[in-house]
């Protein structure tokens, strides 16, 4: 079966033809996976992998299983400002190998992008390697398989790949993210292919989950403009302070983006493994000192730029009295997790990106 696809036509490419961008074209599409693919990279829509073909079949029962109507409208994706709708999503969806009981999950992600705060016509524009990362709380993760135990990051198989592509997707297909056009990121990263998405492992959490502490109990999905992943290795702390030293000043590296001083603000985010997050709770059982503390310590000596940096990072306000430049404004903008293997030699940190606020949303029911 074949079905007219509400997928972007960009055979023209984009110079002078933003308004067939912006006004879907439907096509016809082979159901031969080969002849598909060879069709969909021609006109721009394929991200170099395999893409299944969204016949009307897989996608009417993508829809099905989603429960949501196909014209509903979600969000309007910049930079090309076009209209996401549940159609649009389930057919990006389907190429990307996801099965409809996404849905809830994919829609969820793509409202809390659009939200102003988010900046996402910003992250899909930049020169930076900025990539939404998506971080699941409640049962959806279990349903959904969403891994938050070792290996979360990525290397896990299981249907996140697949939802985690079929955002990336949406990104490349609907809103219009196209390196060297509309986006002008110097270097990308893996994540704008299968994206980043996991959850939070709250069984083994001391602390309430990340969406609880940002107001939303339950089935919720957080975003974050994430600079990537990156370890954090330590061998030989064995206390509380041991281990948020560690990760704060890991943290703290003169070309992180929250030390920019065309940035007037930052986020950085810290997934901390169970074992550490054991210990850490022992002394500090309130999140909110947990934060304090990564945030005092995750700060450099102003000594430590270049003088021709001193006059444009002061005059942000950033340097304290004690001659020190905090990496993110305040405590709140420390974020903390609890994800990843029982090892207890590694946690991950996540930079933020420029003018990016983490935004968070709960998941509806399918």
């Amino acid at each position: 079966m074949t079905l007219p696809a509400a997928t972007i036509d960009r055979s023209c490419g984009i110079s002078g033809c933003e308004a067939d961008w912006l006004s879907s074209q439907r096509h016809e599409v082979d159901d031969d996976i080969v002849a598909f693919n060879s069709y969909a990279m021609a006109r721009g829509w394929g991200d170099g992998l395999p893409l299944i073909p969204p016949t009307e079949a897989r996608v009417q029962d993508f829809l099905v299983k989603g429960g949501r109507f196909p014209d509903e409208l979600i969000a309007a994706l910049p930079p090309l400002r076009a209209e996401c709708t549940v159609e649009k999503i389930a057919i990006n969806a389907v190429m990307a190998g996801c099965e409809g009981e996404a849905m809830p999950l994919l829609c969820a992600a793509i409202e809390a992008m659009a939200d102003p705060a988010f900046d996402l016509a910003g992250l899909n524009a930049t020169t930076g390697s900025v990539v939404p990362a998506v971080i699941v709380n409640g049962p959806i993760r279990n349903r959904l398989d969403i891994p938050y135990q070792a290996g979360c990051l990525g290397g896990v198989a299981g249907p996140a790949v697949a939802i985690g592509r079929a955002i990336r997707l949406i990104m490349r297909n609907v809103a219009g993210q196209l390196i060297g056009s509309t986006s002008q990121s110097v270097y990308g990263t893996p994540g704008r292919v299968a994206g980043i998405l996991f959850g939070e492992w709250e069984e083994r959490s001391p602390w309430p989950p990340l969406a609880e502490r940002r107001g939303i109990k339950g089935n919720a999905v957080t975003v974050y403009g994430a600079m990537g992943t990156a370890n954090i290795c330590d061998v030989v702390a064995d206390s509380a302070e041991g281990f948020l030293d560690i990760i704060a000043k890991s943290m703290a590296y003169p070309g992180a983006n929250g030390f920019l001083t065309s940035s007037a603000f930052a986020e950085t985010l810290c997934a901390m493994n169970p074992i550490w997050a054991e210990v850490v709770a022992k002394s500090f059982p309130d999140m909110a000192d947990v934060q304090a503390y990564i945030w005092d310590k995750c700060a450099l000596p102003i000594d430590w730029w270049r003088p021709e940096y001193r006059e444009p990072i002061e005059a942000l306000g950033r340097i304290k009295p004690d001659g020190r430049v905090h990496l993110v404004p305040t405590p709140d903008d420390v974020l903390v997790m609890v994800a990843g293997g029982e090892g207890g030699l590694h946690g991950a940190m996540l930079h933020s990106w420029g003018t990016c606020l983490t935004v968070t949303r709960p998941i509806g029911d399918a």
